[in-house]
C-alpha cells in the first residue's frame, strides 16, 4: 500500500502542480481541486508525501520518449524512390496551395515508406493548413518517435498546440526545437508568444478573476473580445503598462487607476470597432440599456 500512496501522492502533486498553470480554464480547474479532494480523502494523502526529486510527468515524458515506436517493415530501395517521388510531388502541390493533393500524396508516401519522418512532418504541415490540428499533433509525434532530433517536427507540434490554444505544450515544442536549432529566430518568435499568452492568462487569473460578479473566463471566451485583447496586448504601450503590474512596479495604491485605464482603453476600442459585441457584452452582464428598471424590492 506504501507504493500505492507514493504514487497517488505523486498524481496529486502533478494535478496540484496543474493549477498553478495558466493555460486552464475556470471549469477545468474546478473539476481539478474536486479530483484532488476525492484522491486525498480516499488515499489519505497529500501531495508533500509524494517521493522527493520525483517528476511524474517527466517520468512519464521519459517512458514515451524512449518506446520504440511501431514502424513499418523497410522498405525496398524501389519502394523508397516512388515515395520520395511522391512527397516532392506534395512538396509542389503545397506550394500551388493544393493542400487536399498535397495531402494524398503524403498519405501515399507514408504507406510506402512509414519509417521516414519527413513524411510525417510534411502531412502534419499540411494538416495544420486545412485546421486539422489534432491530427497534425499526430504526425508529430510519429515523426519524433522515429526521429527524436527533428526540430521542425517539434516546431509544427508548437504551431499546432498554439492553434487549439494549448500554450503550455506549444511553449514545451518550441524551446525543444529552439534547443536544436538555437539560430532559428520563428522559433524564438513563436517561443516568445507562447510565453506572452501564458503571462496574459496567468495575470487575467490572478489579477481579475472576477468583474462586479460576471465571470470573466466566460468573456473571455468570445473570440471577438479575445481578439481585440490580444490587438491591445500586442501595444508596446500597453505591454509596459502590463508588465509593470505584474513586475510589482506599480504601487499597490495605483495598480487599480492603471487596471481602470486599461480596461477603458479596452472598451473604447470595442466600442468603435465593434458596437454589436458590446451589446452582447452588456445583456450577458444584464446591463441592456433597453431593459425594463429591475421591480423595487422590499
Amino acid at each position: 500500500m506504501a507504493g500505492i500512496k507514493g504514487l497517488i501522492s505523486a498524481i496529486v502533486q502533478f494535478l496540484t502542480d496543474q493549477l498553478q498553470d495558466g493555460d486552464i480554464t475556470a471549469d477545468s480547474r474546478e473539476s481539478l481541486e474536486v479530483a484532488i479532494q476525492c484522491l486525498e480523502s480516499a488515499y489519505n494523502v497529500q501531495a508533500s508525501d509524494a517521493p522527493a526529486n520525483f517528476n511524474l510527468y517527466q517520468a512519464y515524458k521519459n517512458t514515451v520518449d524512449n518506446a520504440a515506436p511501431n514502424l513499418s517493415p523497410e522498405a525496398s530501395a524501389e519502394t523508397k524512390a516512388e515515395a520520395e517521388r511522391l512527397k516532392n510531388e506534395g512538396n509542389a502541390l503545397m506550394k500551388q496551395d493544393k493542400h487536399h493533393e498535397a495531402l494524398a500524396n503524403y498519405t501515399k508516401a507514408i504507406q510506402l515508406d512509414g519509417r521516414n519522418a519527413v513524411y510525417y512532418c510534411n502531412r502534419a504541415a499540411v494538416h495544420s493548413k486545412l485546421g486539422n490540428h489534432a491530427l497534425a499533433i499526430k504526425d508529430c509525434h510519429t515523426a519524433l518517435s522515429i526521429d527524436p532530433s527533428y526540430s521542425k517536427a517539434y516546431g509544427r507540434l508548437g504551431l499546432a498546440y498554439s492553434s487549439l490554444e494549448k500554450h503550455t505544450e506549444a511553449k514545451e515544442s518550441y524551446e525543444k526545437a529552439l534547443a536544436m536549432e538555437p539560430d532559428n529566430e520563428s522559433y524564438r518568435n513563436n517561443l516568445h508568444l507562447a510565453e506572452d499568452k501564458l503571462a496574459s492568462l496567468r495575470f487575467v487569473r490572478e489579477h481579475l478573476p472576477n468583474l462586479h460578479g460576471v465571470d470573466l473566463s466566460t468573456l473571455l471566451s468570445n473570440p471577438a473580445l479575445m481578439n481585440m485583447a490580444r490587438q491591445m496586448l500586442s501595444d508596446p504601450v500597453m505591454q509596459n503598462m502590463v508588465s509593470n503590474i505584474m513586475s510589482g512596479n506599480v504601487e499597490e495604491g495605483a495598480r487599480m487607476e492603471v487596471l481602470i485605464e486599461a480596461g477603458q482603453q479596452l472598451a473604447q476600442q470595442i466600442q468603435n470597432t465593434n458596437p454589436e459585441l458590446v451589446e452582447s457584452l452588456r445583456r450577458q452582464m444584464g446591463d441592456n440599456p433597453d431593459d425594463p428598471e429591475p421591480p423595487q424590492q422590499n
